[in-house]
């Protein structure tokens, strides 16, 4: 599918060295889903002329097919404007990041680039969960922070009281809050004069030796590593011998220049400013995020990169065949050089052979990833069950003792809204949690959560039989007062998924040697050969040829043959 964006056309190249550090600004856009970040970056693009005001340019920061799907932003784009203000030109380097909390990492490796943020609230939904934890993600790292209301526009918008909620909340003042509506292109003006007034420009040495961090990369099949940076001193040009302080290899820069928001070629980037470079890099582990790159005869100490995000769901990712496994290898090693919040690890199942157990941060990221590996690399992949880490501590044959959410803190936004802070086991709120509280509460209540370590809990293992034999895939650790329910759900979704065949299928539930579920699916009656009472074989040959065809759709577990959607649909939903 293609995409076509009209862009103003630059008929010379842009000077970069016009731009001192103090007509430089970097900054992000943060909020909570849906609150409409990516237009507002439309908006600020167009009044910068850095694209043509189009009924066809919408959301032109989300650029995979994956985000013009969803309607959501999975990844964090960066794009270079250049805005006239009181009579001089001003560098304005912009970081448009998704909303939703499964990919908060993006947010928090765009704030390390930054010095300031718009902070985007909902004229007619107010203060919500991601909202405050992106809000603390920017008041850690001190960084300016300009609220903007955004969707002033709705017949059912209150900026009053959403300034009031802004002001208890974050002690911000009611006075720095900008009204805008970003479909409109209400007060969108008032934004940019703010990031100019209010942002500080970036502390960097631009007589120091030149010391940039990758803050994000990609992999071109024709170019090798693209990797996005911000200079934190000195300059870099083409031709220059750069170093990884990560690997320690040089590399000659081949290209560098401005995201505007596609590539824009330029002959140098300086101090302050946020840009790409291209330095023949081709293996997928050069140019990781977080590494520091400078010059070959100017070495320096490196930056701090970033904390490592940790993986909370865990799923199996296998070929459909195992003589696809060199290929998916290389579309997951590409894939998570752009998403480095994934980890891998190799892993290997009699049932489903080579593959790798993958770390994700909630589900729908681990939903983008695998639409990600079909739609951008063509593969095809059988997923197991997502698990949650556990540590267990086995002492006597004892496992762990139970409990359950248990409420910690409790505040009042204001008359209408209230915080509630929950201690809860992870595998309680990661399948189905949000979807419920969403309809429980009409669509008003909304949640964010952080690990807060590891509690003793009264935890069982529950596996899965299909004809006696164990199905590891799906086997799964289960909470006591669980485990017949979850048992009696898990057989009755294999029933619906498993197609009837030649045999009778028992599937089973246990917890040791003690069958707690069954499910029968019952054998076909009908012999392909039952009518060949005689006449040539080669009539039952063709029979038995075309039934083989259909087996060769579905993956065999044992002697079992159960179709590739099987593992994903088991687990799709929780008991009620």
């Amino acid at each position: 599918m293609y995409r076509l964006i009209f862009y103003f056309a630059l008929k010379e190249t842009i000077d970069l060295s016009k731009f001192p550090v103090d007509r430089i600004r970097n900054f992000c856009i943060i909020a909570h889903i849906d609150h409409g970040k990516s237009t507002l970056a439309d908006r600020l693009l167009e009044i910068t002329g850095t694209v043509s005001k189009t009924e066809k340019n919408k959301q032109v920061l989300d650029k995979l097919q994956v985000e013009r799907e969803r309607g959501i932003t999975v990844k964090a784009q960066t794009a270079s404007l250049l805005y006239n203000h009181q009579g001089q030109q001003y560098l304005l380097n912009l970081i448009d990041t998704p909303g939703h909390v499964d990919f908060s990492y993006e947010v928090s490796r765009s704030i390390s680039a930054c010095q300031g943020v718009l902070l985007i609230v909902d004229a007619n939904q107010g203060i919500q969960a991601q909202t405050m934890a992106n809000f603390y993600l920017a008041f850690e790292a001190q960084l300016s922070i300009i609220p903007v209301i955004n969707k002033i526009d709705l017949k059912n918008a209150d900026p009053e009281t959403v300034e009031s909620q802004i002001e208890k909340a974050f002690d911000i003042p009611r006075a720095e809050c900008i009204r805008i509506s970003a479909k409109l292109g209400t007060n969108v003006e008032n934004v940019l004069q703010a990031v100019v007034d209010r942002i500080p420009p970036p502390p960097v040495s631009t007589d120091g030796p030149f010391k940039a961090l990758v803050f994000d990369s990609s992999f071109d099949h024709y170019r090798g590593v693209v990797a996005n940076i911000a200079v934190f001193g000195g300059r870099v040009r083409r031709g220059d011998k750069i170093v990884s302080a990560h690997l320690g290899k040089a590399y000659e820069v081949n290209e560098l220049g401005l995201l505007r928001p596609e590539e824009h070629p330029t002959q140098k980037l300086f101090a302050g400013q946020v840009g790409y470079i291209i330095a023949g890099m081709k293996d997928v582990k050069e140019a990781q995020i977080g590494d520091t790159l400078y010059l070959q005869e100017q070495p320096v100490e490196a930056l701090p990169g970033f904390k490592r995000a940790k993986a909370m769901v865990f799923a199996g990712i296998y070929p459909m065949d195992q003589s696809e496994y060199p290929g998916l290898r290389s579309a997951i090693e590409r894939l998570t050089l752009n998403d480095s919040s994934v980890t891998v690890q190799r892993d290997s199942s009699m049932a489903l052979g080579a593959g790798w157990r993958l770390g994700f941060l909630g589900l729908l990221h681990m939903e983008v990833f695998n639409q990600r590996l079909e739609q951008e690399y063509n593969a095809s992949v059988i997923v197991t069950a997502p698990t949650v880490p556990y540590k267990a501590i086995l002492s006597s044959a004892k496992l762990i003792k139970t409990r359950r959410a248990v409420q910690k803190n409790m505040v009042y936004i204001d008359d209408q809204r209230v915080m509630i802070k929950y201690l809860f086991p992870l595998n309680e709120i990661i399948v189905d949690f949000y979807d419920l509280l969403k309809s429980l509460s009409s669509g008003y209540a909304s949640f964010d959560y952080e690990i807060a370590g590891y509690q003793a809990a009264d935890l069982i293992k529950l596996d899965i039989l299909l004809n006696g034999r164990p199905v590891e895939e799906l086997t799964t650790i289960v909470h006591t007062d669980r485990a017949y329910s979850t048992g009696k759900a898990v057989c009755e979704r294999l029933k619906d998924s498993i197609p009837r065949q030649l045999f009778e299928i028992a599937i089973q539930a246990v917890i040791g040697s003690k069958v707690i579920a069954r499910e029968t699916i019952k054998a076909y009656r009908k012999n392909v050969l039952a009518k060949c009472y005689g006449g040539d074989i080669t009539r039952k040959m063709k029979l038995l040829k075309r039934q083989a065809e259909g087996k060769k759709k579905m993956r065999r577990i044992g002697n079992v043959e159960v179709p590739k959607d099987a593992f994903i649909n088991v687990l799709k939903r929780k008991d009620k």
